[in-house]
């Protein structure tokens, strides 16, 4: 069974950082194109960033935020630094499947990815 669980989230101060973990199972992601997403409350999901098998990030939110992954450890990272209130949102892990070429466009959305985590919450107070 394919799985992707994201962690690492919770309560922080505005200006403070968080680090959220993506662990992946049930299959190989070390080829695939990994994203994370957010959503927040009333509005459409939307893309932080992606990271490539080769571990390129292909963008980020405003510089602040930064992917990682260890494929040795199926595991995908989201690095976020001065967080503000309005980043607060469930914020979702992602796998579009290696072997395809995908655009900088097309990994905005959400139909590029196969397989999704159920999310992990991330609350900035101010």
């Amino acid at each position: 069974q394919v799985q992707l669980v994201e962690s690492g989230g919770g309560l922080v101060q505005a200006g403070g950082s968080l680090r959220l973990s993506c662990a992946a199972s049930g299959r190989t992601f070390s080829k695939d194109v990994m994203g994370w997403f957010r959503q927040a409350p009333g509005k459409e999901r939307e893309v932080v960033g992606a990271i490539s098998w080769s571990g390129i990030n292909i963008y980020s939110v405003k510089g602040r935020f930064t992917i990682s992954r260890d494929n040795a450890r199926n595991t995908v990272y989201l690095q976020m630094n001065s967080l503000t209130p309005e980043d607060t949102a469930v914020y979702y892990c992602a796998a579009a499947p290696g072997g395809l070429s995908y655009s900088p466009d097309r990994l905005e959305t959400m139909s590029a990815y196969r397989y999704w985590g159920l999310g992990t919450q991330v609350t900035v107070s101010s």
